[in-house]
């Protein structure tokens, strides 16, 4: 079992391909830190209740829901809940190598030995950078969708 936010079983919005969007129930707030003002957007999530959910239903849910082509974990901070997000992934790759995007607020020098970490697995893309208000949103090609400051962008790494 593990806590999650919530589920979007088919989510248009943060990848390019249709995917199912776990959002995980931990954050720092390291974003509304450094800017010294409340900016994030899932900042609501913080009041939602937590949900218990069996890893493998989990899986089993994404794998027989023939429109989805992704997963992808998001906010609040899927990598302050690294256990889970380890298990879990572990857990998608039994039953599909579809492409895993993790959403951090961390930069890549941040998170070094966790990107080393998840390379063992195939088809892993992750999304750097903390928010910082009134920059320009700018087109991502790695994910196929807008993000929200200059500073964040995506790679492909494994």
């Amino acid at each position: 079992m593990m806590k999650i936010k919530g589920i979007i079983d088919e989510d248009t919005v943060n990848y390019k391909k249709i995917c199912m969007t776990i959002e995980f129930p931990k954050c720092s707030f390291k974003c509304d830190k450094e800017c010294g003002q409340s900016v994030c957007q899932n900042g609501a999530l913080t009041n939602s209740p937590d949900i218990s959910i069996n890893i493998d239903r989990l899986v089993e849910r994404y794998v027989n829901n023939p429109i989805t082509e992704a997963i992808v974990y998001q906010g609040l901070e899927p990598l302050d809940t690294w256990e889970d997000v380890l298990e879990l992934t572990d857990a998608f790759r039994q039953q599909t190598d579809d492409d895993i995007v993790i959403y951090t607020g961390y930069t890549k020098c941040e998170i070094r030995d966790k990107v080393e970490e998840l390379k063992k697995y195939k088809n892993i893309v992750i999304k750097y950078g903390r928010y910082v208000p009134n920059e320009k949103t700018h087109y991502d090609k790695v994910l196929g969708v807008d993000l929200a400051s200059d500073n964040q962008y995506a790679e492909k790494i494994s």
